[in-house]
């Protein structure tokens, strides 16, 4: 009995010490990264959508008869906001990106608009909401990065021997990524910049 217990612990001690050679805990650490990357991207879309309410109301007071443009911002949100995102599902993924490209899509037209308006571009509450913008936007494209280097990390991890082996059995796969396509276009923040007036803020 005693003997019987002894060997299940050497196996059990055997194993772990397996897993630890062959990437179990570097699997862990690499998924870890990337789980933190991705939220650092959801808080930082979140943030530009928490702007828009008051970049709209704040337009509106100015330039009220640009209804389609300022409802298209607004529908623009209300998609993204409906959006329930899984990165481990290209699908999923892909709605999500296409409802943020959308978003920055009509966020750049209201930008447009906004040169007919002078008295609205010298607006100081409205100056505000555009530096915390384009603040935003940039802060997005850095979080984008980081989460697309995560997962190219974690996927080189998964694949190599003989770590693939201990992803294999411990059930971890590659993780779908943002295509570079979408990378280009969604990492390019609107236009916010009036005429060099603002700058980059």
């Amino acid at each position: 009995m005693a003997t019987r217990i002894l060997l299940r612990l050497a196996g059990l001690i055997l194993a772990f010490g397996m897993l630890g050679g062959c990437g179990y805990n570097s699997i862990q650490a690499a998924d870890e990264a990337t789980g933190s990357a991705w939220s650092e991207v959801l808080n930082q879309y979140q943030r530009r959508a928490d702007l828009i309410p008051n970049l709209v109301n704040t337009v509106k007071g100015y330039a009220d008869q640009e209804r389609d443009v300022l409802l298209g911002v607004t529908e623009a949100r209300s998609r993204v906001g409906q959006i329930q995102v899984d990165p481990g599902d290209p699908a999923s993924l892909q709605r999500f990106e296409d409802a943020q490209r959308d978003l920055g899509s009509a966020l750049s037209r209201l930008m447009v608009i906004v040169e007919n308006y002078p008295q609205l571009k010298s607006d100081t509450a409205f100056r505000d909401l555009q530096a915390q913008l384009e603040g935003t936007e940039n802060r997005i494209a850095v979080a984008r990065k980081r989460y697309i280097d995560s997962v190219q990390e974690f996927n080189v991890l998964v694949r190599q021997f003989p770590v693939n082996l201990t992803a294999m059995v411990m059930g971890y796969e590659a993780k779908p990524q943002f295509t570079v396509a979408n990378e280009a276009e969604i990492s390019r923040p609107p236009s916010v910049d009036f005429g060099g007036r603002g700058g980059s803020r």
